[in-house]
């Protein structure tokens, strides 16, 4: 499942591709993905407009925009959600794709739009799609970002502390609750705990503040490396999360296990 690294490229290839442009049409006519709005709704508020900043918040992303004509006043934010395999994909006005992360390289023919699920066509022929093989994305409008924690590529220490550290949850699902700490998703929250060398299942009230902040360092340096590598499947603990994986330092088996209701896993030797 795309996580804050994916979706932060997501957000660059709509930032890159995407602003400043005229919006001719919408295709908004798949139901399930554009809930709750009817068919229509979301092409009659954006037509004419043009999307000025695009932002992300944890998994989360929106975009906002400016009226139509010469209009400078504010108009509806799109809100994009990538679910399980959604890609945000650009076209040129020849059909051919000039951004959109690995979405080609996994095994399907540039020009192969079989799977969108939701598409901007921009004034000069352009177009920025949302390709979703699994049909698990959302696209809507003024989304309710305001109930996402805090961002974990930019949550400071102190937020950090309030966020993580209250409650009895096990720390890997206080890692994963969005309304907490927006942006980790399974396979981070293995890589931040396993660097921290903290155990998936302890307690966050069992946690001392040199643990919660050796956490924050841990989360912002997982991050940042998963962002900078073009992904999570980069990080050195999801490579071995399979039967008889090895930790990367000590050569321990892996335990394998259910923490938050996900499956996890973690060096028995050294996360304690």
């Amino acid at each position: 499942m795309p996580e804050l690294p994916e979706v932060e490229s997501a957000r660059a290839v709509i930032a890159g591709g995407a602003l400043g442009r005229r919006i001719a049409a919408v295709d908004d006519s798949d139901r399930y993905v554009c809930r709750p709005h009817a068919p229509g709704e979301i092409a009659q508020a954006l037509v004419g407009a043009k999307l000025t900043e695009a932002h992300r918040r944890g998994k989360s992303m929106w975009v906002e925009s400016v009226g139509a004509g010469r209009s400078r006043r504010s108009g509806p934010t799109l809100g994009l959600h990538l679910g399980m395999s959604g890609k945000i994909v650009i076209v040129d006005p020849d059909g051919d794709e000039t951004d959109g992360g690995d979405y080609w390289q996994r095994g399907r023919p540039p020009g192969d739009f079989r799977f969108q699920r939701f598409g901007l066509t921009f004034a000069d022929g352009g177009k920025m799609l949302l390709i979703d093989p699994r049909r698990l994305g959302r696209v809507r409008l003024d989304p309710p970002v305001e109930r996402l924690g805090p961002d974990a590529a930019a949550i400071t220490a102190g937020e950090f502390r309030a966020a993580l550290g209250r409650g009895t949850a096990p720390v890997k699902a206080r890692l994963l609750d969005q309304t907490a700490l927006a942006g980790i998703g399974n396979l981070l929250a293995d890589q931040i705990l396993w660097q921290a060398r903290i155990r998936p299942s302890r307690r966050v009230n069992e946690l001392s503040r040199p643990d919660l902040d050796r956490l924050h360092r841990t989360t912002r340096a997982a991050v940042a490396a998963a962002i900078k590598g073009g992904g999570v499947h980069t990080l050195r603990i999801v490579e071995q999360r399979r039967p008889g994986g090895h930790c990367p330092r000590d050569g321990a088996e892996l335990r394998r296990g259910t923490v938050g209701g996900r499956t996890t896993f973690w060096c028995p030797a050294e996360q304690n």
